[in-house]
């Protein structure tokens, strides 16, 4: 019976680590998005500045949680998501395509880290 539950918490801790790496994957998509958004839907200045630095951290924060998870990076890809999301209006670009682009990718950059963050605290823990 032991051995089943270990292979159990197993099979259970690789699915949830398979998920948060689609979750990290996902957001290295994301923040290739942004970081390109003012070539592709073509836009400068302050949205563009915005959009350059936030895509380049979101990769950065991606690629180091595929490379080795830390719950650090989920929080900072949270608040990072949050700025992003809310960047228009304190920068002044709300109602443009700019606007748009940063609102959509704020929203999934946030709701992507607070996923990945409750399914790692909803894996169980391997026997020690």
């Amino acid at each position: 019976m032991r051995l089943y539950q270990a292979v159990y918490q197993m099979e259970c801790a690789m699915n949830e680590w398979s998920n948060a790496k689609l979750c990290d994957i996902a957001n290295l998509i994301l923040g290739l998005f942004l970081l390109l958004s003012p070539w592709i839907v073509g836009y400068s200045g302050s949205p563009e500045q915005n959009a350059l630095i936030s895509g380049v951290i979101i990769v950065g924060l991606s690629v180091a949680a595929l490379a080795a998870f830390a719950q650090w990076e989920e929080w900072l890809n949270l608040l990072l998501g949050l700025w992003v999301l809310v960047s228009p209006w304190v920068l002044g670009f709300q109602g443009t395509a700019a606007a748009t682009v940063h609102i959509v990718v704020g929203v999934l950059v946030a709701a992507l880290a607070a996923i990945e963050m409750w399914l790692m605290q909803q894996t169980p823990h391997a026997p020690r």
